[in-house]
């Protein structure tokens, strides 16, 4: 039986060795539904983002993460070889990943943005890499990570600014339903507001985008108090909202060009979405009402929940689920861009 808030406040959570967490003599088993790779990884995880500095503390946050993101793209090039390069597109740094085995034939005229995740704060090349590598590799597409800016040095809308800038820039290239967008965390949610952007502009929208993590509603619901619980920590007397975060100083969350879920209008405009998050992870309640309200609107929406996982789960290659989770993108993509 789960704990109450006032218990969870009271007691000081320990995570075991088989990743049961345990609240005084409440015990929160880990999921019997996640793999046994991930039940192991699942404490080591936890302990390794304990040691992350507040976040308060951009600089420290930004090193941390650097380093965390760094090894991860490492791990990743070992599994997934793929050919890497920086470019700047339309004033825009930029990641360019290819598979080590060629782009594929089907792949020639497709291309692939994504918008790495960090809090709108950090992630830059790293966290870029991250993302892109294993989707590159599998799915032998060539995939371009953006250095979009980032608060607090920059508020928004500047990072829609830049995926728009880029996007147009691909235009003169590649056709728009040969384009895909996709990003985790706050890259999921830059993935929406650009597609926003992008309507707003009368711009031809992408051929389908992925939104993981983190998607077209706030971050709200039942997992922003939960999620803590299964990751050993008490509930949130106030859950942190994206509003919250320096980027977003002066942004209102009514703006649907912040948040399109305000718009079911602007909604029946996207184009096929891909949503992705897991059991344990504060943003489940959001991707899971993202394609509720997606779905109302008409768009064709496809929505993966891994039992047992965490936010932002598929940074670490080593799990059965992120090889899942790679193919599934992979996947989607090829089934949604078009071809020629």
């Amino acid at each position: 039986m789960l704990c109450s808030a006032a218990q969870a406040q009271d007691s000081k959570p320990v995570v075991s060795a088989d990743g049961d967490i345990r609240f005084g003599h409440t015990v929160l088993p880990y999921s019997s539904g996640a793999s046994p790779q991930a039940r192991a990884f699942f404490p080591k995880m936890l302990a390794e983002g304990a040691k992350a500095p507040p976040i308060a503390d951009i600089a420290s946050s930004r090193t941390f993460y650097d380093r965390m993101n760094s090894d991860r793209a490492r791990r990743m090039m070992a599994l997934y070889p793929v050919k890497t390069h920086r470019e700047t597109i339309a004033g825009v740094g930029a990641d360019v990943v290819e598979p080590a085995q060629g782009i594929s034939t089907r792949n020639q005229g497709r291309i692939l943005i994504n918008l790495h995740g960090g809090a709108f704060l950090w992630g830059a090349h790293s966290g870029a890499l991250v993302e892109a590598i294993p989707i590159a590799s599998l799915g032998r597409i060539k995939v371009i990570g953006i250095d979009y800016r980032q608060g607090p040095e920059h508020v928004f809308p500047a990072a829609s600014e830049d995926v728009e800038a880029v996007y147009r820039e691909l235009l003169k290239q590649y056709k728009p339903a040969n384009i895909g967008i996709y990003g985790c965390s706050a890259g999921g949610v830059l993935t929406g507001e650009a597609v926003a952007r992008l309507i707003d502009r009368k711009l031809p929208v992408p051929g389908a985008i992925g939104t993981f993590c983190g998607s077209v509603a706030e971050m709200a619901g039942d997992s922003v108090y939960v999620a803590p619980l299964l990751n050993g920590s008490a509930v949130p007397e106030h859950p942190l909202r994206l509003g919250d975060l320096p980027y977003f100083k002066g942004a209102s969350a009514s703006d649907p060009m912040v948040f399109p879920s305000q718009s079911p209008k602007l909604l029946a405009h996207f184009p096929p979405t891909l949503l992705i998050t897991g059991t344990r992870d504060m943003a489940m309640s959001s991707v899971v009402h993202s394609q509720a309200l997606l779905d109302r609107a008409g768009v064709t929406t496809e929505l993966h929940v891994w039992e047992g996982m965490w936010h932002s789960f598929f940074s670490d290659p080593e799990l059965p689920e992120s090889k899942e989770a790679y193919e599934t993108i992979v996947r989607f993509f090829d089934r949604h861009l078009g071809h020629g």
